[in-house]
């Protein structure tokens, strides 16, 4: 008799991304791997970078509009002294600065455990931001184009700064020789962990780039929750986040009665009293049985609307 096919995957599979493969690359294996094609990620990583890759399968991909609005928390341990063209360690050195013996004193202050006022205020500076220049080397869309794609043809690039939001910076460790600094920094969406090399260097009044970063949380999702990508499809398959646990982790959550479970699947108004903790911003709707049914919000009438509906 002929083997039964597993049948797709519904849900989160968070997957801690070695460094060399682009979060493209990850997504191409597990499609493979699990057979389906309904595989998207939630923020991109870069080859270098490591750490937690959020990946929505089959109904999950519906999720994606929040599962990219998360914050990010990143280690992230900055070269001082060096400057490359992508601002991490897998691009092309460009310039070599002396560090000040201000820095370096700093440095070797820092190391010991003491205060460094000049490291203190960089990190303040940062922390305080509220718009960022994009790295040339970066996915934005110029003039019809990548960035990169420009970039590596030597195209000199003046991206518009964007939004963001620094929740949090704080310094993890310090060493000498070779001179970096490692920090932790929860950032919003579209923050480049590679400006901040560029842009504390600055502050610090030298050149710098990533050494290394690793992604240690996206939203609800962490390293805890995290498998390696080339994992047998059986681990993987056991590694997936069933789809209401994580929609639940993306969303509030509101539970409908049956009337506006049938309701919501028929792509109705559902009436207010239906909805368990109603509110006007999206959440997860689910059935009394804790199915997820829809992502729902409430109008300016103060009805139920459906956003998008599951059909599982």
């Amino acid at each position: 008799m002929p083997t039964e096919r597993p049948q797709s995957p519904h849900g989160i599979l968070v997957v801690d991304k070695p460094p060399g493969p682009t979060s493209h690359d990850v997504v191409a294996r597990l499609r493979k791997s699990l057979g389906t094609r309904e595989v998207g990620h939630a923020g991109t990583l870069d080859p270098m970078a490591t750490g937690v890759l959020v990946i929505a399968l089959g109904e999950a991909t519906k999720l994606m509009p929040w599962l990219t609005h998360h914050d990010k928390v990143y280690s992230a341990c900055i070269a001082l002294g060096a400057e490359t063209d992508t601002c991490d360690a897998w691009g092309v050195e460009t310039r070599r600065v002396e560090l000040s013996l201000t820095l370096r004193d700093a440095l070797h202050a820092a190391a010991a455990g003491a205060r460094a006022t000049i490291i203190d205020d960089a990190l303040a500076v940062e922390l305080a931001r509220t718009s960022q220049v994009p790295p040339a080397y970066s996915a934005i869309h110029c003039d019809g184009e990548r960035a990169y794609q420009r970039a590596r043809r030597g195209e000199t690039l003046n991206l518009a700064p964007r939004a963001v939001s620094v929740r949090s910076l704080s310094l993890l460790g310090c060493t000498e020789h070779p001179p970096a600094l490692t920090v932790s920094v929860r950032v919003t969406k579209g923050y480049y962990v590679r400006a901040l090399a560029r842009d504390l260097a600055t502050s610090l009044g030298t050149v710098a780039h990533l050494s290394s970063l690793r992604r240690m949380r996206s939203g609800e999702f962490s390293l805890e929750y995290a498998v390696p990508g080339d994992s047998a499809s059986e681990v993987l398959r056991g590694a997936i986040l069933p789809l209401a646990d994580s929609a639940a982790r993306a969303l509030p959550v509101a539970h409908l009665t049956c009337a506006g479970v049938v309701a919501a699947r028929q792509g109705r108004t559902v009436a207010r009293e239906q909805i368990s903790s109603p509110a006007p911003d999206p959440c997860a709707w689910m059935a009394p049985s804790g199915q997820l049914v829809a992502i729902g919000r409430l109008d300016e009438n103060g009805q139920g609307r459906v956003i998008r509906g599951f059909r599982t």
